[in-house]
C-alpha cells in the first residue's frame, strides 16, 4: 500500500471510496494495523478511558498525547497518523501552536480539535504555520459535562442546521478532514453532502466518507461497555490482523455500520 495522504483520502471521496480509520496507542498495534490496511491512525485522547481507566477524557495531558503519538509513528508505514489536542490544549492560539507543535514534531500527519466555528481563527493560524488539522463536531468527548452526558448530538433541527454550518466554516478555515460522532444518520449525510473534505463518521450512519472505531471497541476488549455504534470483529475471525481486515473490507463495500449501528 503507498504513503497514505489527505490528499490520497480526498480522493478517496471524489471517487466513492470508503475511508476506515481506528485508533491505536502503541508500537505494536499501529504496526499490525497498518499491514492490514488501514486508511488512518488515531491517537485518540479516548486512551484517557481505555487505557488510563479514567471516567472520560479531561485528564489526558498533552505530554501523554506525545508519547503515544511517538510511539503510535515507531510502528507505522504507510497509515495516516492523526492525533488529538487534548482538553484545553487549545484555549488559547499561542498555547494552540505549541501543543500542536509537540504533536506534529512527535509524528502525527495532522492534529485534531473538538469544536465548531470558535476554532476558526485558530484553524487558519495552524495551517498557515504548517500544522494540518482535523475537526470534529457532534458529541465532543472533552464537552461531557457541557452535554450532560455522552449524549447523541443533533436530532432537534436546529442543533442539525447550525452543526452543517459549523462545518462549512471549519472547512472554509482550512480543515482537512473531520469527525463525525454520535450524530443522527440523516445529519451525517447531510454534513458529508456540505462540505467537499472527507468526514470520518463514528456513530453517524453509513452516509459518511469513512468510519472510525476504537480499537478496544473493535476487538470486543473495552471493560466497560460496547457503545451502540460498535462491532466486534475480534468475534467473526479470532484473529487480530484478520479482524482489522475484515473491518477495512466491511466498511468498504458499505456492510458497517449497519441499521444496527445508527441513530435516527
Amino acid at each position: 500500500m503507498a504513503k497514505i495522504t489527505t490528499s490520497k483520502l480526498l480522493k478517496m471521496k471524489q471517487n466513492g471510496e470508503k475511508i476506515s480509520t481506528i485508533t491505536a496507542y502503541d508500537a505494536s498495534f499501529a504496526k499490525l494495523f497498518d499491514q492490514a490496511g488501514i486508511h488512518a491512525i488515531l491517537i485518540g485522547d479516548s486512551l484517557g478511558m481505555v487505557l488510563q481507566g479514567q471516567d472520560d477524557t479531561l485528564p489526558v495531558s498533552i505530554d501523554d498525547m506525545a508519547y503515544h503519538t511517538r510511539c503510535v509513528k515507531a510502528g507505522v508505514e504507510n497509515t495516516l497518523i492523526i492525533s488529538d489536542m487534548s482538553f484545553m490544549t487549545y484555549a488559547t492560539k499561542e498555547q494552540t501552536y505549541e501543543n500542536a507543535a509537540k504533536l506534529m514534531q512527535a509524528g502525527a500527519s495532522i492534529v485534531k480539535m473538538e469544536g465548531g466555528s470558535w476554532l476558526v481563527d485558530t484553524i487558519k493560524g495552524l495551517v498557515e504555520r504548517g500544522i494540518p488539522v482535523c475537526g470534529h463536531l457532534g458529541l465532543t468527548p472533552q464537552s461531557v459535562n457541557v452535554f450532560g452526558g455522552f449524549k447523541v448530538q443533533g436530532r432537534e433541527q436546529s442543533q442539525a442546521d447550525a452543526m452543517v454550518e459549523e462545518a462549512k466554516a471549519l472547512e472554509a478555515a482550512g480543515i482537512q478532514l473531520l469527525v463525525l460522532e454520535c450524530i443522527p444518520e440523516g445529519l451525517g449525510k447531510a454534513i458529508s453532502e456540505a462540505v467537499s473534505i472527507p468526514t470520518i463518521g463514528i456513530g453517524a450512519g453509513r452516509e459518511t466518507d469513512g468510519q472510525i472505531l476504537v480499537m478496544h471497541d473493535a476487538l470486543g476488549i473495552s471493560c466497560s461497555y460496547m457503545p451502540k455504534f460498535s462491532r466486534n470483529f475480534l468475534k467473526d475471525t479470532g484473529d487480530i490482523k484478520k479482524a482489522i481486515e475484515l473491518y477495512i473490507e466491511e466498511v468498504s463495500n458499505g456492510n458497517f455500520p449497519g441499521e444496527d449501528h445508527i441513530f435516527s
